[in-house]
C-alpha cells in the first residue's frame, strides 16, 4: 500500500501500520480514511498529504 507524508510537517501515514494515534486501524487504506481525519502531529486536512516516493 501507498504511504502519504504531510505537507505541512513531515508525518507519515503508513496504511500497513494505521494510526495509533487517531485510532485508526492497521491496514487501512489512506483513501477509506474518514473525511475529517487529520495529521496527528500538526492538524492539517488529508488535501496536505502527497504520496510518498519510494
Amino acid at each position: 500500500m501507498q504511504k502519504y507524508v504531510c505537507d505541512a510537517c513531515g508525518y507519515v501515514y503508513d496504511p500497513e501500520l494505521g494510526s495509533v494515534e487517531t485510532d485508526i486501524e492497521a491496514g487501512t487504506a489512506f483513501e477509506d480514511l474518514p473525511e475529517d481525519w487529520v495529521c496527528p502531529i500538526c492538524g492539517v486536512g488529508k488535501e496536505e498529504f502527497s504520496v510518498l516516493e519510494d
